[in-house]
């Protein structure tokens, strides 16, 4: 990681789990940006050139995890891209191969997360 941390954009409806994933990374070193929704992500997005990573809920209102990343990308957005799901992990990762990583929030996100984060940032 670099000297500054990195910032981390976090999309998530329900309050109380943005927090808790903002505090998972916080505690690995990183600044977060808390955002509540698809829509909030992509004003934040435009607003902030520092956000170098996104890690979004699957299930949202108006704009689910899946089409904030289609979004993203149609308005030239190129931020990796996480997407955290409740349910399995798998069948999303082999439906949305262009997304940087899938993972489930499970007791293992804790480790997770921070890992594919940094990998995603060590990236060239």
């Amino acid at each position: 990681m670099s000297d500054s941390p990195a910032n981390i954009l976090v999309v998530d409806d329900d309050e109380f789990t943005g927090e808790l994933t903002g505090l998972i990374l916080e505690s690995a070193g990183y600044d977060t940006v808390i955002s509540s929704g698809g829509m909030d992500a992509l004003e934040k997005l435009a607003n902030d050139p520092a956000i170098r990573v996104v890690v979004s809920d699957m299930n949202m209102p108006v704009m689910d995890g899946i089409k904030l990343f289609a979004e993203m990308r149609k308005q030239g957005f190129s931020q990796p891209f996480v997407l955290l799901t409740g349910e399995e992990a798998a069948p999303l990762r082999i439906a949305h191969p262009d997304m940087e990583a899938v993972l489930t929030k499970d007791e293992q996100l804790q480790e997770a997360l921070p890992e594919v984060v940094e990998s995603l940032i060590a990236r060239p």
